[in-house]
């Protein structure tokens, strides 16, 4: 984003054609299961509502959008902790990422809030999408234009009573935006500061039992100089972690397998924001990949005493690979780390990795799943450049 307002809009590329057969596939499987049938056997209210997915709309700016491949990698994150029934929603159509994911979006470039809200703009995306989860990163854009912390979060309250009047039960994640420092606008990166600083305060007083508002913490841990490419859109290594604060909070509404959701959230925040963050940085982001898929394929995995570990190859196309590795505590851990050989990994997802030397990958637990009782397990994911065959070696250890 620079300040965006002024700049033409990115071209939209097409999906995968991966992408595309395997949407085509999911609404042949509803029609199917949603199709005519006898007065008789019509399913009852409850039973409808549980065989519906969780609409999840991603709103926000061009951090969200453009392509906002963090989209991308929390889709699967989710797919491979077993959260299927769900459907990203949007009137915005998917941009590559090099991997399938439900690409639905609402992330519209250069956009404000605070011009969202005076243009009432979001009532029709509702209405077009009839979301049930909202997940929020908005603000960049306003903070650039030096609007004041107060406005926004004023727009914010009217968009949250929007999303109330289409859907009383809305449960809204709002993030406290990730840091900021363009070469343009030295100041972006202390108004950033003061901006999320005032978020908490102003969720807890409008989050309710039914519509519960939850902060997630964007900001901590996340780096302009290594993050962003320009200091203010995630690169590679950015868009990993902005997916990773969403999921546990994402998670915690969802039921795996399920299309219900899980019960109220409490609406606190997950951090705290302090400090300044300051720098730019290259950065890269993968471009659009097409091919075919292949069979999900699993490979056994070996490990210690303390815990196994088993990859599961579950997309391929020219010159890539989509896997998982699911980790299985034998005894109690409080950390674990998953070594693969063979393997070039471009992302991972619900992990730490660093490349070593001698070419092997080590991805360490991250910090929401790295305690496991006996018999639990985790997953991980990650996208790897190459074939998958010969598939990696996989071995798990604790530190």
């Amino acid at each position: 984003m620079s300040s965006e307002v002024p700049t033409a809009r990115r071209p939209v590329l097409r999906a995968p054609r991966l992408l595309l057969a395997l949407l085509l596939l999911a609404v042949g499987a509803l029609a199917a299961f949603g199709g005519a049938r006898p007065a008789s056997a019509a399913p009852n209210a409850a039973q409808a509502a549980a065989a519906s997915p969780v609409r999840i709309m991603p709103l926000g700016d061009s951090i969200t959008g453009s392509p906002g491949c963090w989209r991308a990698l929390l889709w699967n994150q989710l797919q491979d902790a077993g959260y299927t029934n769900i459907d990203f929603v949007g009137t915005l159509p998917p941009q590559g990422c090099g991997v399938a994911y439900d690409g639905d979006n609402e992330g519209h470039g250069g956009i404000l809030a605070t011009n969202i809200a005076s243009q009432n703009q979001l009532p029709a995306w509702l209405s077009a999408t009839s979301p049930d989860i909202v997940l929020m990163h908005l603000g960049t854009n306003d903070v650039w234009s030096n609007i004041a912390p107060t406005q926004i979060l004023a727009a914010f309250t009217k968009m949250v009573g929007q999303m109330r009047d289409s859907n009383p039960n809305m449960k809204v994640l709002v993030a406290q935006i990730i840091p900021m420092n363009p070469p343009t606008c030295p100041e972006c990166a202390q108004r950033v500061v003061d901006f999320d600083a005032q978020i908490p305060a102003w969720a807890k007083s409008v989050s309710t039992a039914q519509s519960p508002v939850t902060v997630v913490d964007q900001w901590t841990g996340f780096d302009d100089a290594t993050d962003t490419g320009d200091g203010v859109h995630p690169n590679d290594a950015g868009i990993v972690k902005v997916a990773a604060r969403w999921y546990p909070p994402l998670a915690a509404l969802l039921t795996p397998g399920s299309g219900t959701s899980s019960g109220t959230s409490t609406g606190t925040s997950t951090g705290t924001t302090s400090g300044t963050s300051s720098g730019t940085s290259t950065g890269t982001s993968s471009g659009t990949t097409s091919g075919t898929t292949s069979g999900t394929t699993s490979t056994g995995g070996t490990g210690g005493s303390a815990c196994t570990a088993a990859l599961t190859v579950s997309n391929s196309w020219q010159g890539g690979y989509q896997a998982s590795v699911t980790v299985t505590a034998v005894t109690a851990l409080t950390s674990w780390t998953v070594t693969l050989t063979g393997v070039t990994v471009t992302q991972a997802w619900n992990g730490t990795v660093v490349t070593n030397p001698d070419g092997s990958v080590v991805i360490h637990s991250a910090p929401w799943n790295s305690v496991l009782a006996p018999g639990a397990s985790a997953t991980i994911g990650f996208l790897a450049s190459g074939s998958p065959s010969p598939a990696p070696t996989v071995t798990c250890s604790t530190p």
